[in-house]
């Protein structure tokens, strides 16, 4: 029997890197990319070993849970014991959904009984039934991205909605804090850039802007006079069409910040594909909170460390 190591070296890699950056969402780590690369080519090693080493201790189960450790630390770094221990269940946990997903997938699709050619009828249970390469190569990427949607999806309901939360706004490399609240009804997307939109109001951003900065971006907005823009925020601004509960279209300024700090459940979420929209007022008369968060930046946004 001849075997292309290098193919099944190349998909093995393939299937690993996309298994990680299941984790890396999920997770909501910051990982960048080239560490998910290396990551990915430790965890494609098992392919040699396997092969020209049958015995290895690492084909074990013990050896395995070994390496799944070492694969992590490969393409996370050390998180300390409890975080790697739950990028490793998690690990497993989409290995398995997607493993899974594909089997039963398979299985549906082919028929467990057949005609043989002098009549008879066969039963197949499916034990040792092969499975192609390219229902893996069709089917991995599917069942990847039914398995993440369905997560999305179970963490959006999960957002606990008409909370206040503390924001942490950096735009122009200066710093500032205020009370945001998460609102359900703030669907506003950029239609350009599809991220989503903070709408943040005038108390909480004028400490950014001079009194004459706030005067042209106001009379921009309401003029329709993108020449009346300040010369230091042009290259942050960006105009935002949105449609309003009264069906009418109109548009509102937004600025592109550095990041954006939520500390929510616990958790301090980071942020930084996001539009800040200018509100040329006050959203509520109370004062109580000065932004309005949007529920998506929930869900994308990486956990952050402080």
């Amino acid at each position: 029997m001849t075997i292309y190591l290098d193919a099944v070296w190349m998909l093995n890699f393939l299937i690993d890197l996309m298994l990680l950056m299941l984790v890396k969402l999920l997770a909501r780590d910051s990982v960048n990319m080239l560490r998910l690369l290396f990551g990915a080519l430790i965890a494609s090693f098992i392919v040699p070993i396997t092969i020209f080493y049958p015995e290895s201790f690492i084909n074990g189960a013990s050896g395995k849970l070994l390496y799944s450790v070492l694969i992590i630390f490969s393409a996370f770094g050390w998180k300390g014991t409890y975080q790697t221990l739950k990028l490793c269940l998690l690990f497993y946990f989409v290995s398995f959904a997607i493993g899974g997903g594909l089997t039963a997938i398979h299985f549906m699709l082919s028929s467990p009984v057949s005609m043989t050619a002098n009549g008879m009828i066969t039963f197949n249970k499916g034990f040792g039934d092969p499975i192609s390469w390219l229902f893996i190569f069709i089917g991995f990427p599917i069942i990847w991205y039914f398995t993440k949607r369905r997560m999305d999806e179970h963490a959006g309901e999960q957002i606990k909605y008409d909370q206040m939360c503390e924001v942490s706004l950096t735009l122009n490399h200066k710093i500032r804090q205020t009370t945001g609240y998460i609102d359900s009804g703030n669907q506003l997307i950029d239609p350009l850039t599809k991220r989503p939109v903070i709408i943040c109001d005038r108390p909480f951003l004028s400490e950014w802007f001079t009194e004459n900065e706030w005067f042209q971006l106001e009379n921009a907005k309401n003029n329709l006079e993108m020449d009346e823009i300040p010369k230091r925020w042009q290259d942050k601004i960006q105009i935002i069409p949105y449609q309003g509960v009264d069906g009418g279209s109109s548009m509102m300024i937004g600025i592109r910040p550095e990041r954006v700090i939520v500390n929510y459940n616990d958790q301090q979420l980071l942020a930084t594909n996001v539009i800040i929209g200018i509100q040329f007022g006050n959203l509520v008369r109370d004062n109580s909170y000065h932004c309005l968060l949007h529920p998506q930046i929930m869900k994308q946004s990486i956990i952050h460390s402080a």
